[in-house]
């Protein structure tokens, strides 16, 4: 029998969507083969935008396509490999998946840039540590000046994911709170939607590896705060030898009052963000000014997320009405009914 060819991404060990995809191939069972992004990718093609992963599928041609954005890679992989996939058969429960993978894609990211840039250590420990796994071999002087370029570029992008001296306490307190909620689900149930991983863990557990595992002020908040979500992040690294089952899932009319208290953190920051980022983007606005959790926030419109929330009420008007009745009861408790309106 012919082995299959494994699957070619690229990424480094600092990026959290890197990690993400890494950890879903190893559940999956999906043969891969990483490239270091500081290796040279001879023969391979240029993605449109240089984000990693960069995963490189067969186009219909045959030819190989640089792709990007893990989320999408996400259900494809589901599309392409029936075994082990990670979207709920449930189309109501997918779409709760859906909503926690974007939450942890798109709100938890803004902790883990905000600690890595906004902290004199933080900042030390990227700028040391980021160039030597992009550069390769290199010179102390060189990689030195390397880090001080990386960090250079990135703390002023803090003004894109609404990191500033007024939304940082907002984003801490989001960080703390979700650390709570994670850790007293963890005490039940070993993942956010059941016994097995959904897409929403290995978005969450993608900023982990960061928050936990490598900036030191979130590291040592997270292990103080929620050993569980400390340990947590370790043994979803390779959950290759888990064998989940169908029943492992969630059913919508026996949700867990700690899987509620999480969604109802995403309706506290994640929602009001989504919806005032799409009325700046729909009106072209140069700045989102709206208020989360009774603070002010302002920052730049981001195209993409508007494109994540539209995206989400396509998949719950996919949804038939007995679905969208129980998903709306779930939401309107959660505080996250504006998302889905009309």
């Amino acid at each position: 029998m012919t082995e299959p060819s494994p699957i070619t991404l690229k990424g480094v060990p600092g990026s959290p969507y890197t990690r993400k995809m890494l950890a879903l191939l190893r559940y999956r069972r999906l043969p891969y083969r990483l490239i270091l992004a500081s290796h040279d990718t001879p023969g391979l093609p240029a993605a449109k935008v240089n984000l990693l992963p960069t995963f490189y599928f067969p186009g219909p041609d045959g030819e190989l396509q640089a792709v990007t954005d893990s989320s999408p890679i996400l259900r494809r992989l589901d599309a392409e490999h029936a075994a082990r996939r990670v979207r709920p058969a449930d189309p109501a429960v997918a779409f709760l998946d859906s909503l926690l993978e974007d939450y942890a894609d798109e709100w938890l990211t803004k902790a883990m840039f905000h600690y890595r840039w906004a902290y004199e250590a933080d900042i030390k420990r990227a700028s040391d540590v980021l160039p030597a796994w992009t550069r390769g071999r290199t010179s102390d002087a060189l990689l030195a000046e390397a880090g001080k370029t990386i960090a250079g570029r990135q703390i002023p992008r803090l003004r894109y994911v609404g990191s500033n001296e007024v939304t940082g306490p907002v984003i801490e307190a989001s960080y703390a709170r979700f650390l709570d909620a994670f850790e007293a689900h963890l005490r039940d149930h070993p993942f956010l939607l059941g016994a097995r991983p959904g897409g929403g863990d290995f978005g969450v557990f993608g900023q982990l590896t960061q928050l936990a595992m490598f900036d030191p002020t979130p590291m040592a908040i997270t292990a103080q705060r929620a050993p569980r979500v400390f340990a947590w992040v370790g043994a979803v690294e390779d959950l290759s030898g888990l064998e989940p089952s169908d029943a492992d899932w969630f059913a919508m009319d026996a949700l867990p009052a700690t899987l509620t208290a999480i969604l109802k953190e995403v309706g506290r920051v994640y929602a009001p963000l989504l919806l005032a980022n799409a009325r700046a983007v729909k009106a072209g606005a140069t700045q989102v000014e709206t208020e989360i959790d009774g603070q002010p926030w302002v920052q730049q419109p981001f195209p993409y997320q508007a494109k994540c929330l539209a995206w989400l009420r396509e998949e719950y008007s996919a949804l038939n009405p007995g679905q969208r009745a129980g998903i709306s009861e779930v939401l309107t408790d959660a505080g996250c009914e504006a998302l889905i309106a009309a």
